[in-house]
C-alpha cells in the first residue's frame, strides 16, 4: 500500500477503541506480574521500521545499498578521466565555433569569440590489465582500474551548481522533488533498525567550495521520514541525540513511551502522515543514542584498515568519511552520499585539480578496496561523480561549468569492471557516443536494486511522479 494512503488510513472509533482497550490491559495485567512482561508490552505498542512500499522487488535484486562519493563544483573530466591529445595539440588556439555555435556556456557567454582551447594540465596513462586511461593526479584510483566502470559520456541539464545537483538528485532542476536516496526508502525501507536508512557526510577542501543545501537530501513531497539525515564527521555526529546529565535509557524510555501513545491519539485524530514521521523519528532518535557513538568509535579499526583508507579517526576528512561509509554499509543503511565540497576551478584549473584530487583519491580506492576484501562490493553500488563537468575552453588558468559530456564511474554489484563506456568528441565537448542522460543513470541504479523505474510512482497533486520522470533507459551494457 502506497504509505501516504496507508497513513490516511482512518480508524473507526470503535476500532481505536478496542484496540487502546487491549493495549491497556496487556500493561494493567503486565504491571501486576513482572516488568519483563511490561517491557513486552510496551514493544508492542512501538512502530515498526518502515519496510517499503513494494510487497517485493519487480525484478531480481542485485544490490542492497548505495555509496554515492559526490564530487561537488564539477570536477574537469579532462584532468581525470577523459584524455583528449586534441586539446593538447591545440593548445591556446580558438576553439572552433562550429563546436559552441548555439550551445549555452555559463560564464564564457560573452566571450564567444575569445574562447581558448586549454589542454589536459595533467598526463594521462593506462592503467591495469583493461588499460584504463586515468590522470596521474589519481593514482589510488588507477590502482582499481579493473574493478570500475568509466562512463565518459554522462549528460545533464542544469549549468549551474545548484540545480545541476538538484537534477542528480532528484531528476528535476525544480525544487522540491524527493531525492534518490528518499525514493529508495519509500520503495525498499531499510535494512537495518539503529541508524536512518538515508544518511548524508560532507567534508570540504581544495577549491571554491559551493554550498550544499540541505534540500539536496529532502523527501519533497514523500513523508519527511524518508530524507536524509545529515551526520556531522567529527565532533557529535547527530546533534542534540544524547541524553542530559541524569537521564538513564530506562527513564529516556519512559519518557519516548509516554510520548508515543500521545502521538498515536494525535495521528488518529487528525490523520496527519507526518505524525506518524514524528513516531519513527523519536524511535529511531532513542536507538541511535547507543548506535551512533558506536559507529563512530573506530577503536576496532586495525592500523592498517586505517593507513589504507588515509585517515586516524573521525576527523571530518573525506578518507575518514569513505571509512564511516563502510561502516554505515555494515550496519544496514541503504543510501550513503557522500559530498567533497572542492572542486570548483574556474581558475587554477592545474593546481586545484592536483590537491582535491590528493584529497579524495586514496579514501574513493580504500572504500571500494574494502568493501571487495568484505565480500560487500558485490551488493554494493559505488558511484563517483560531479553535478557535470568543465569546458575545453580555458577562463584565465581554469574551466567554466560543461553539462553536455563529462565523466563519472560505478564500481560493484551488477556493474562490469574494467570497462570505458561512451565518449566524447575529440574536444570532449559533447557527448557523442552511448550517451548516458542522468535519467539513464537513475534507471540504472533502480533496476540494480531490483525496480522497474517505470513502476516507483507516487501520485501528487494529481499526476503520478518518478525519478525518471517520463525518461529514462536501464544502460544494459554497463551491466555484468
Amino acid at each position: 500500500m502506497n504509505p501516504i494512503e496507508e497513513y490516511q488510513l482512518n480508524q473507526t472509533r470503535r476500532s481505536f477503541l478496542h484496540n487502546a482497550g487491549k493495549g491497556i490491559g496487556s500493561l494493567a495485567l503486565a504491571s501486576m506480574m513482572d516488568t519483563k512482561l511490561l517491557s513486552a508490552a510496551q514493544a508492542q505498542t512501538r512502530e515498526q521500521k518502515w519496510s517499503g512500499v513494494l510487497d517485493a522487488p519487480h525484478l531480481p535484486q542485485r544490490i542492497k545499498r548505495v555509496i554515492f562519493l559526490c564530487m561537488a563544483g564539477g570536477p574537469s573530466h579532462l584532468e581525470t578521466f577523459d584524455y583528449k591529445p586534441k586539446l593538447e595539440e591545440l593548445h591556446g588556439k580558438p576553439m572552433p565555433k562550429s563546436v559552441t555555435e548555439g550551445q549555452p556556456i555559463a560564464q564564457l557567454q560573452g566571450n564567444r569569440d575569445k574562447l581558448k582551447i586549454m589542454g589536459p594540465q595533467h598526463p594521462f596513462s593506462r592503467h591495469g590489465k583493461s588499460g584504463q586511461e586515468i590522470s596521474a593526479v589519481l593514482p589510488h584510483i588507477a590502482s582499481i582500474a579493473d574493478d570500475i566502470c568509466i562512463i565518459r559520456s554522462m549528460k545533464t541539464e542544469a549549468i549551474n551548481h545548484d540545480p545541476a545537483h538538484t537534477f542528480m538528485n532528484t531528476g528535476t532542476s525544480i525544487s522540491g522533488r524527493p531525492s534518490m536516496g528518499s525514493w529508495l526508502l519509500y520503495g525498499l525501507g531499510s535494512e537495518g533498525e539503529n541508524l536512518p536508512g538515508f544518511v548524508v557526510l560532507t567534508s570540504i577542501g581544495g577549491g571554491q567550495s559551493q554550498p550544499i543545501a540541505s534540500r539536496q537530501w529532502h523527501s519533497g513531497f514523500l513523508p519527511s521520514r524518508f530524507q536524509g539525515v545529515h551526520f556531522h564527521s567529527k565532533g557529535d555526529p547527530v546533534l542534540y541525540v544524547g541524553n542530559p546529565a541524569g537521564v538513564n535509557i530506562k527513564r529516556q524510555r519512559d519518557v519516548i513511551d509516554a510520548v508515543q501513545k500521545i502521538n498515536r491519539l494525535h495521528r488518529d485524530e487528525l490523520d496527519n502522515p507526518e505524525v506518524a514521521t514524528r513516531i519513527s523519528q523519536y524511535e529511531m532518535a532513542f536507538r541511535m543514542q547507543s548506535s551512533v557513538p558506536e559507529l563512530m568509535d573506530l577503536k576496532d579499526e586495525p592500523k592498517h584498515v586505517l593507513d589504507m583508507y588515509g585517515t586516524q579517526g573521525a576527523d571530518g576528512t573525506f578518507a575518514a568519511n569513505c571509512l564511516l561509509a563502510r561502516r554505515l554499509a555494515e550496519r544496514g543503511v541503504r543510501f550513503i552520499q557522500l559530498y567533497h565540497r572542492g572542486w570548483d576551478h574556474h581558475g587554477g584549473v592545474k593546481n586545484g585539480v592536483a590537491v582535491t584530487g590528493k584529497l579524495v583519491d586514496q579514501g574513493s580506492a580504500a572504500l571500494v578496496k574494502d568493501l571487495k576484501q568484505r565480500g560487500m562490493l558485490d551488493e554494493t553500488l559505488v558511484v563517483w561523480g560531479g553535478e557535470f563537468g568543465r569546458t575545453a575552453m580555458a577562463q584565465g588558468s581554469g574551466r567554466d561549468h560543461h553539462m553536455k559530456g563529462f565523466s563519472m564511474w560505478l564500481a560493484g554489484g551488477g556493474v562490469k569492471g574494467g570497462l570505458t563506456y561512451g565518449a566524447t568528441d575529440e574536444f570532449g565537448y559533447h557527448a557523442v557516443e552511448n550517451v548516458v542522460h542522468v535519467h539513464d543513470f537513475h534507471a540504472t541504479m533502480l533496476y540494480l536494486f531490483g525496480i522497474e523505474h517505470t513502476k516507483l510512482t507516487i501520485k501528487f497533486q494529481g499526476r503520478d511522479f518518478r525519478l525518471t520522470d517520463v525518461h529514462g533507459n536501464v544502460v544494459h551494457n554497463i551491466l555484468a
